[in-house]
């Protein structure tokens, strides 16, 4: 229960890495705010946190994971996002930027709306929510936020340079970020993935009209192309697993972090040595 009475937003959770958090969080005590591009899928993960281990029908049952549906590239929605969290949870004490996209493509072949949109998503929307929860976080002396980045933005990667620029970006905000909160008693880090089998794994079925996983939008015979260029790279010759990056933030948003900031954390499996 390292997250007892701890409210926890994280952007981007319907699916994957950030619904491996969702879960994870509340099994550690939190009330968890899921955001996502999709209302449906931010309500499934929702149903699935508050159901877990008793009816969803339990009288006096206390709901542990509240879903909001919100674009976290436009600041209205952002802060209406927030706003309804602390009327329903409470001001919120650990940020989790999640939210993403995915893009590979030769830098000539990349278009400037393909550009922007990879840059607002990952750096503007973690811009965004940051803003949003800051204050309560320094009124209240204690915080976490922990920023998305990626091995792609430690050193580079084929054909994926607005993914690349984008995930640099966050480490960098990150740092900068870590360094002007010093004294507030917020610590602001970095979780880096490596390749994630979340990230390779066929989409669902029937893709949610209003946002689709990293799986998708890649396709099938690219993430094949990914796996075969990454694994022979990877010491531990296996992918990862979304509880692996689950259970590095949970690290980063617990007290035994407490004197961890402007870090980057890397679950790779030995790819970035």
């Amino acid at each position: 229960m390292r997250l007892k009475g701890k409210v926890v937003l994280i952007t981007g959770a319907g699916l994957g890495l950030g619904r491996a958090t969702a879960l994870l969080f509340a099994r550690e005590g939190a009330r968890v705010v899921v955001n996502d591009l999709s209302g449906r899928r931010a309500e499934e993960a929702a149903a699935e946190i508050n159901g877990a281990g008793r009816p969803a029908c339990s009288p006096g049952r206390r709901r542990k994971a509240l879903a909001v549906r919100a674009d976290v590239t436009r600041a209205a929605e952002v802060e209406a996002m927030v706003a309804e969290a602390r009327r329903r949870f409470g001001p919120i004490n650990v940020l989790v930027n999640n939210a993403g996209i995915g893009l590979v493509k030769r830098f000539l072949d990349t278009s400037p709306e393909e550009w922007r949109r990879m840059l607002d998503v990952h750096v503007k929307g973690s811009f965004l929510c940051a803003r949003a929860v800051l204050p309560d976080m320094i009124e209240r002396g204690w915080g976490r936020i922990i920023n998305t980045s990626s091995v792609a933005g430690m050193e580079g990667t084929p054909a994926n340079s607005a993914y690349a620029t984008a995930k640099a970006a966050i480490i960098g905000f990150t740092k900068a970020l870590a360094y002007e909160l010093g004294r507030t008693g917020v610590t602001v880090n970095a979780v880096a993935p490596g390749v994630i089998d979340n990230v390779t794994a066929p989409p669902p079925p029937e893709p949610d009209a209003e946002g689709t996983s990293i799986a998708a939008q890649l396709g099938p015979e690219t993430t094949d192309k990914v796996i075969r260029y990454f694994m022979p790279r990877i010491p531990m010759r296996r992918l990862g697993r979304p509880e692996d990056i689950a259970w590095a933030r949970l690290y980063l948003a617990s007290d035994e972090a407490g004197y961890v900031t402007g870090q980057v954390l890397s679950p790779n499996g030995g790819l970035v040595l």
